[in-house]
């Protein structure tokens, strides 16, 4: 009994101490950010500049092509997604898991707090698909913003969220999508006290039927927490 009591008041006490709101934290609105075509937080604007002007020293032009996402922008990117899979053949459960390989399910995206961003190197010419993990590696045209990039991001408080680990689950490895740890830490943290079910009462989510709390509860788990340690 006292531990129930204890658990019910750290709950209590961490939803008092909460910084962002649902919205903020869904990807709903009610976050403060600047920037003209890609916005974040003020923090995080800041400190990529910073960033991006210190790669450029080194003929590095770290490029942001994604930032801050809302749950509406997320969503059309996952019905898109959803729809073009269904009509290849795939059932709705077969094609959700292909859509959560690289996409999130709207609601909660990282791109909806203002703190992540996917980057590319406009100092050589930009492919149009930019953003395959070849392009990142050995020979690759980022070859060289990836390299500076390990060697400096952490410097500016970015760290890469979907880590080549063999052994992690949940979104595939990319080396593009960088996150600021001290905003998005708190974010996280405040985002898994977000009660889940908001997740499935959009229905105008495509394949919505097919999603539970059941697939909910292990999307968290591989998906949302699955991510660099240092983010956690």
């Amino acid at each position: 009994m006292k531990f129930v009591l204890l658990f019910l008041l750290s709950i209590i006490t961490s939803r008092a101490q909460s910084t962002y709101s649902i919205d903020a934290l869904t990807g709903r609105g009610d976050l403060i950010l600047i920037g003209n075509e890609f916005k974040l937080q003020k923090e995080a604007h800041d400190a990529f500049n910073k960033m991006q002007a210190e790669a450029s020293k080194e003929g590095i032009r770290i490029k942001i092509i994604s930032s801050y996402r809302s749950y509406n922008q997320q969503k059309s990117i996952w019905n898109r997604k959803y729809s073009y899979l269904i009509s290849t053949g795939l059932n709705s459960h077969q094609a959700i898991l292909k859509v959560i390989e690289y996409s999130t399910l709207p609601g909660t995206s990282r791109h909806h707090w203002g703190t992540d961003i996917d980057i590319v190197d406009e100092a050589v010419t930009i492919p149009r698909y930019s953003l395959v993990s070849r392009n990142y590696e050995s020979k690759g045209v980022f070859e060289n913003l990836k390299k500076w990039m390990d060697s400096n991001a952490e410097k500016f408080g970015f760290y890469l969220v979907y880590t080549n680990n063999s052994e992690r689950k949940g979104f595939k490895y990319e080396p593009w999508h960088y996150s600021y740890r001290s905003l998005s830490k708190k974010m996280l943290e405040e985002f898994l006290n977000v009660n889940q079910d908001i997740l499935l009462k959009d229905t105008s989510l495509k394949g919505i039927n097919s999603i539970n709390q059941e697939f909910i509860s292990k999307y968290f788990l591989d998906q949302v927490l699955d991510i660099n340690s240092s983010l956690k």
